[in-house]
């Protein structure tokens, strides 16, 4: 597809109709492409990220829980926090509870070369904002919830359709704090592979002292800048000789990087205090309390003082290869596809995370796309039509009736 130049629309995008009338297959590709089509249509910007555009969840979580109830699913709507909205739907009545993830929220438009939110199909591929980070994922998963709902089940499926991935993950952690299940297959674009594994990261923030003192007088100020500049170094040296060769399996190694470094206060003046965010990737079975210690002893090794003080812990995780939801999955994907896809770990942290820590066993299996984040994005429509049948005969497969 040729990039063109976004224009600024001269109106709002209007957001497609709440259906009220259920769709003849739901696994058809045309109602997969529409369903997608519509949800892609809907600008959902999270407004941490993009505050200039600020959409939010709410006009796609109406159109999500209208669709679902015209398709005979039991939705609602769930506030992880004001005006950010999670969409639930539960088919079933009992035996063991599948969850289905997506989030609903996408970064911004800025940038992008595409108009963002004017889905167009061009060699098998939709192209608009979300397609790939993933509204196909959430397409896949509200068509397989309607196909497994139009019979009688042996288990329940639920829905978590989420606010707010993109930022601090707020939808994903109101959701399991509210809601337990047996299993949850996330929908994140996999590239036909099964996510088994994935890091976790630690932000923590190290402040070295110094003592001000006027330019001129060496004798008397101390610089926390120097000072900083020795854990600086001493850091990268832990990083590179003792982190990388730490590493799991399907992950790889752990790793640390010196972000952002703030200090001084004027030219003439030496630093009274200087702060350093670093960003650690932790190994499943890592802990923020090991990670903490360790900055501590490298500090204490270069022979400098500082604090350290730990911001943000998102932790790691791994599903067992042969636990009956990894089992399922991988065997759903082969029977419908012809291919058994390959167990890997991502290094990047994901909202499955949170469905380990509540004790929810999670895998990521999601559709083919291209450019999260960037100028072009764009899903494989076959991937998606494929992914949304996958996920009913994983279903099927979990509760134990292929």
């Amino acid at each position: 597809m040729s990039a063109k130049p976004a224009t600024a629309p001269s109106a709002a995008p209007v957001a497609p109709a709440i259906p009220s009338r259920p769709v003849p297959d739901p696994l058809a590709p045309e109602a997969i492409v529409g369903l997608l089509s519509d949800l892609v249509r809907i600008p959902s910007v999270n407004p941490a990220i993009a505050p200039d555009e600020a959409h939010g969840e709410g006009a796609i979580a109406d159109f999500a829980c209208g669709w679902l109830l015209a398709n005979g699913i039991r939705a609602w709507k769930e506030d992880a926090a004001p005006g950010r909205p999670n969409v639930v739907a539960e088919a079933g009545d009992g035996g063991p509870a599948l969850i289905l993830y997506g989030h609903l929220d996408t970064v911004g438009t800025a940038g992008m070369t595409i108009p963002p939110f004017e889905p167009r199909v061009e060699a098998g591929r939709l192209y608009g904002r979300g397609a790939t980070d993933m509204k196909g994922g959430v397409a896949a998963c509200m068509a397989a919830a309607a196909a497994l709902a139009r019979d009688p089940l042996p288990g329940r499926v639920q829905l978590a359709l989420v606010a707010d991935e993109e930022y601090e993950s707020i939808g994903a952690a109101d959701f399991v704090r509210r809601h337990r299940a047996d299993g949850c297959i996330v929908s994140e674009s996999s590239e036909g592979e099964l996510i088994l594994a994935h890091k976790g990261f630690v932000w923590a923030d190290i402040t070295t002292r110094g003592r001000a003192a006027h330019g001129s007088r060496f004798d008397l100020g101390v610089s926390a800048i120097a000072r900083m500049g020795r854990v600086i170094a001493a850091l990268d040296r832990f990083d590179a000789d003792t982190l990388r060769a730490r590493t799991a399996p399907l992950v790889g190694p752990a790793s640390m990087h010196c972000a952002l470094v703030r200090g001084g206060a004027g030219l003439s003046t030496y630093a009274p205090e200087c702060s350093l965010s670093i960003e650690r990737r932790t190994l499943p079975g890592e802990t923020a309390a090991q990670i903490e210690e360790e900055l501590k002893r490298v500090i204490r090794d270069a022979g400098e003082e500082a604090e350290v003080s730990i911001r943000t812990v998102r932790s790691a995780s791994r599903t067992p290869a042969e636990s009956p939801l990894a089992v399922a999955v991988r065997d759903a994907a082969a029977a419908i596809t012809g291919n058994r896809p390959r167990d890997v770990g991502a290094p990047y942290w994901m909202d499955s995370a949170l469905f380990a820590e509540a004790g929810i066993p999670s895998v990521n299996y999601g559709p083919t796309g291209s450019g999260p984040h960037e100028a072009v994005e764009w899903v494989d429509i076959a991937s998606v039509v494929s992914c949304a049948r996958i996920y009913v005969e994983a279903a099927r497969r979990f509760w134990g009736a292929p």
